[in-house]
């Protein structure tokens, strides 16, 4: 603290103790209280024997008791424990390292007085009880890493602006428009295989003298091969707002799912409080008479694509804008002279796993009855060429 006071002179500052704060934040991050140990370790050192003797009786039957919670949660497999933990264990060894995880967090169920059926710790205490909020870090510990950010311990002001940015993320999403471009390619495709056959009939009637079907075939060729060019030009822009959605998703995935996770916490914790619904931002999908604009006809003049097409592919350099300025947005301090607080959208760590030895994939030997059919078919070329 007193470095954090003698960094910068204080004088300017609207919030004095705001900015003490985010210096001591910003220098060490998120304090976490060390596990407390066995209640033996922690007997205070008394002068007389009797009353010191007495503290150390007591601080094992506390360890004792500690054991025996766990024991009970794996002999009667309490709700909040198998969700937590999973199914008792049936080998002696799993089983006692699961009932040492229980009793860590039965602990601090039973110094906290919390007794939710399902949720095995809540949120975290605050810090004016450091022994209870050390026993919650300890429980939190034997639940084992979680895959997305722990939003439990946060307190409400955290999650509200958690929970407002699900709006601001969907904002700036790319339209989706997965449908169009299917729909796109399966026309650009039929296009190209109709202008081949139109191009063979108008050999085949060339070659047989035929003048004029064969300029009619062509020319039935040439438009549906301006209309396969029309199609994918339309593709390139759907194909392209697609991948720029795919990096929209993986850009805000984290920070999406934080704000759905801080909604359920809050309303979790104030049943009665009623929450407007997060809803997305995002833009909304085409309309019918838009994808009817994709319809084309060949023979025809070939329109230009719609103002809608013009849009979305102008707004793939706006995106791509706010995509490469998204690492580069800062928080900035109470301070003004302090500077920021670091990333706005830090990439957040994700949960350490070990790597999943796989077994190399079984050889799957055909049956005779496909090899049979494989050979007939075989000579079944071999005879039509």
């Amino acid at each position: 603290m007193a470095e954090a006071i003698g960094e910068r002179d204080l004088a300017g500052a609207r919030d004095v103790p705001s900015v003490v704060d985010a210096r001591i934040r910003y220098r060490l991050g998120s304090l976490v209280p060390l596990p407390a140990g066995p209640w033996s370790a922690q007997v205070p050192a008394i002068a007389d024997p009797e009353r010191h003797a007495y503290a150390a009786q007591i601080a094992a039957l506390m360890d004792a008791r500690k054991d025996r919670l766990g024991e009970h949660a794996a002999e009667h497999g309490l709700p909040w424990a198998v969700a937590a933990l999973g199914p008792v264990p049936e080998h002696p060894l799993d089983r006692l390292d699961w009932q040492k995880k229980a009793a860590s967090i039965n602990t601090w169920r039973e110094l906290s007085g919390y007794d939710h059926p399902t949720d095995p710790i809540g949120p975290e205490p605050a810090t004016a009880a450091p022994d209870v909020r050390a026993a919650w870090y300890e429980a939190l510990a034997a639940l084992g890493p979680a895959d997305v950010t722990d939003v439990r311990g946060m307190p409400d002001g955290r999650l509200l602006h958690l929970r407002d940015t699900y709006p601001v993320e969907t904002a700036w999403a790319p339209r989706y428009v997965g449908d169009e471009l299917r729909q796109v390619r399966a026309a650009a495709w039929n296009a190209h295989l109709t202008g081949l056959r139109a191009s063979a009939e108008a050999k085949a009637a060339g070659g047989r003298g035929q003048h004029d079907t064969a300029a009619q075939q062509q020319k039935l060729a040439d438009s549906y091969q301006a209309l396969h060019q029309a199609y994918r030009q339309r593709e390139t822009v759907f194909a392209t707002a697609m991948a720029d959605r795919a990096d929209w998703e993986a850009a805000t995935r984290v920070q999406r799912h934080l704000a759905v996770a801080a909604d359920a916490e809050l309303r979790r914790r104030h049943p009665e409080q009623r929450f407007t619904p997060l809803r997305s931002a995002e833009p909304q999908p085409a309309t019918p008479a838009q994808r009817d604009e994709l319809t084309l006809t060949a023979g025809q003049p070939t329109p230009e694509m719609g103002q809608w097409v013009k849009d979305l592919a102008a707004g793939h350099r706006v995106f791509a804008q706010t995509l490469a300025e998204r690492p580069s947005l800062m928080v900035p301090s109470e301070d003004p002279d302090y500077g920021d607080l670091g990333q706005a959208f830090p990439p957040w760590p994700g949960p350490a796993r070990g790597a999943i030895l796989q077994p190399p994939k079984p050889e799957i030997r055909p049956s005779a009855e496909v090899l049979q059919r494989t050979a007939d078919r075989d000579a079944d070329r071999e005879a039509a060429d």
